[in-house]
């Protein structure tokens, strides 16, 4: 299977910054993995047409957890794409689809109250960006760990702590990983996205060491791209020192 991943850069709170999405191609399936934010669209469209794919012929859409910057963009993608099919886990499901109120919703309204005056006014802004977030329906739900017969070739990997019902997505003919949140690529390095907003950092370690497990030769993180480089030690810190803190 194809793996391309789409750098999409942007401008945010007043600097710049790039996600990456991915796209997953064999003969048969043309599938994104996340979405970005609302209005990200023509972005991700003219990323993919750089590298001679059309987004018309997308069948599907992978969603590795309800975070805004991953499902903001889904309803106008499915608005165009009608018959795009939407996947996520089965924990996830009910946030996509408005069963449920975002998770990362309720975190921040509980956090609201104990934060500094002077953060306040954006954490508003930020809480009515995620009431923003229009619900689609989900197509399939994935079941923990599931090896779809109708994605041959994929393998979706339950990876929580960002979010409870996060997952990866491994695909074992190439040994490589399309890690979504669970991990992220900083300054030259692996780490977990977001600590402060995970929201259960010891299920995000033990998510990091599934993901040690599959001996992946190849990672593409949503934030900071693909990575290649010393892999098995960068995975190895992290987890030492979630040990280390807890």
């Amino acid at each position: 299977m194809k793996i391309v991943a789409l750098p999409v850069a942007f401008e945010f709170d007043g600097g710049s910054a790039t996600i990456y999405p991915v796209l997953l191609q064999n003969n048969h399936e043309l599938l994104l993995v996340d979405c970005g934010y609302s209005g990200f669209l023509p972005l991700i469209e003219r990323e993919a047409e750089k590298r001679g794919v059309l987004l018309k012929e997308l069948s599907g859409v992978i969603v590795t957890h309800h975070d805004i910057d991953h499902v903001g963009g889904l309803f106008e993608l499915k608005e165009k794409y009608p018959a795009v099919k939407i996947y996520t886990s089965a924990l996830d499901e009910p946030y996509i689809s408005g069963k449920k109120p975002s998770l990362r919703l309720q975190q921040a309204e509980q956090l609201f109250d104990s934060l500094p005056e002077n953060q306040k006014e954006w954490a508003s802004q930020f809480q009515q960006r995620l009431r923003s977030v229009r619900a689609v329906p989900v197509d399939y739900a994935f079941a923990i760990d599931e090896q779809p017969s109708f994605l041959p070739g994929l393998q979706i990997i339950n990876t929580p702590g960002h979010l409870p019902g996060h997952i990866s997505i491994y695909l074992p003919e190439s040994k490589t990983l399309v890690a979504g949140d669970a991990l992220v690529f900083e300054n030259g390095e692996l780490g977990i996205a977001n600590p402060q907003f995970t929201l259960d950092m010891p299920a995000a370690i033990r998510s990091v060491k599934k993901i040690g497990q599959l001996a992946p030769e190849k990672i593409y993180c949503y934030h900071g791209g693909p990575v290649e480089a010393n892999i098995p030690p960068q995975l190895q810190r992290i987890i030492q020192r979630g040990g280390d803190a807890g």
